[in-house]
């Protein structure tokens, strides 16, 4: 089972029954189960996307849930809401230029390497293969490898392809375009979330009025009503709602956000995950996805984090792949893809891309990820109080010397 730090002595018992432990205590520091929930939701989206990327048509989950959601978007919202979960914790313990810096280090490297890995080692490899001059690949601008990169450096999606890569592959036919990796649009969302919880930070939201959290959380829930209700309507009371991939990740991320801000009230216990998990389901497959089903899914997800078996816990304790599977998986697919894979079937397909998948991320892991973690406590990850207590000891410094001058010397 679970166990908790030793500055929470709860006994063994009630950890089992949720009696009197709080949720922050069942999830305290790396004796949880959030590294393997995150690798299964990232390969859960390896699952969705065998669908469209070989060929096999929709994913069946659009049908059983009514047009509520597919098995990646719940696999995604679940991703959303553990980072609302850890990154309202990061804002509060952190400085907000800590903050950003931590969470620039850990978003970008990984994104550019796979951005950089697809323009130029995949992208050459497939056109030298066709035998076509690599001259004619390399080219400046718009539609070449270099204007890919500079395209969506910035996490906002650009650029999904290089001049007509992959545009026979049974994705590459459906939407009739060079297509290398179509998940990677999300990332500008967690990116414009993590912004957001660095507002809430730096004006003292999360210090001293975390009420307001909530209350976010539920305006995105009243968005996702309206947008439902009148989905025209919502871009003319706030053009940013007229996205709807805003609501519902933006309101994923919230529900986790506000599970994180008051962890330490809310109770982790069995009757309510098991509560949780009824509700997600019922939901999923009667209505009410959207209201309901993601906050009961939120819990659902950190509930299990506390409450799957303890052996599961070193599972990306130390070594995070999760992050690599998820920015690797389509652009794997869509290799295999290309290579003729999917002719084998759905399940050969979706089989073949997960260990190439999870090598790919092993390698962005310990050659980039890790790497640039290390850097967390280095420059801009001092903190405002180091820098500040330097810049006073350098002013203190210079006017001792200043004193100390013989007047009448320039």
């Amino acid at each position: 089972m679970v166990s908790v730090s030793s500055t929470t002595d709860v006994p063994r018992s009630n950890l089992l029954r949720g009696s009197g432990v709080s949720l922050g205590e069942a999830l305290d520091g790396h004796r949880n189960s959030l590294g393997v929930l995150r690798l299964i939701l990232a390969s859960l989206v390896i699952v969705d996307h065998a669908f469209p990327l070989g060929g096999f048509g929709e994913d069946p989950f659009w049908r059983y849930t009514n047009g509520q959601t597919s098995l990646g978007g719940l696999a995604v919202g679940g991703f959303f809401a553990v980072s609302g979960y850890l990154i309202v914790k990061s804002g509060v313990a952190t400085d907000v230029v800590q903050f950003l810096w931590r969470r620039a280090i850990r978003i970008f490297p990984a994104f550019w390497g796979v951005l950089v890995f697809a323009a130029f080692v995949v992208g050459p490899s497939v056109w030298w293969a066709e035998g076509r001059p690599l001259g004619e690949y390399f080219t400046l601008g718009p539609g070449g490898p270099f204007g890919y990169v500079t395209a969506n450096w910035t996490l906002s999606i650009g650029a999904y392809g290089i001049h007509d890569l992959f545009v026979e592959t049974p994705y590459g036919q459906t939407v009739q375009a060079s297509v290398l990796n179509g998940s990677l649009w999300t990332l500008a969302y967690e990116w414009g979330f993590y912004l957001l919880i660095a507002v809430l930070a730096v004006s003292a939201v999360l210090a001293r009025a975390r009420i307001v959290v909530p209350a976010l959380t539920g305006a995105f829930l009243v968005a996702h009503v309206a947008s439902v209700v009148a989905p025209d309507r919502m871009g003319a009371i706030l053009p940013l709602l007229a996205d709807p991939q805003v609501i519902f990740l933006g309101t994923a991320f919230l529900v986790g956000s506000t599970l994180g801000i008051y962890s330490e009230r809310i109770a982790y216990d069995d009757r309510l995950g098991i509560l949780a998990a009824v509700v997600l389901i019922a939901t999923m497959f009667t209505g009410g996805f959207a209201v309901l089903g993601i906050p009961a899914g939120g819990y659902l997800v950190l509930y299990l984090a506390a409450r799957l078996p303890r052996w599961l816990q070193w599972i990306g304790a130390k070594n995070d792949y999760s992050y690599g599977v998820y920015v690797y998986g389509f652009l794997v697919q869509q290799c295999l893809a290309y290579l003729g894979v999917f002719r084998a079937g759905y399940v050969l397909f979706t089989l073949a891309a997960v260990p190439i998948t999870f090598f790919l991320a092993w390698l962005s892991w310990h050659v980039i990820e890790k790497r640039a973690l290390a850097l967390k406590n280095w420059g801009p990850g001092k903190g405002i109080a180091f820098w500040r207590s330097r810049w006073t000891s350098r002013s203190r410094s210079a006017s001792t010397d200043a004193s100390a001058s013989p007047i009448g010397v320039e």
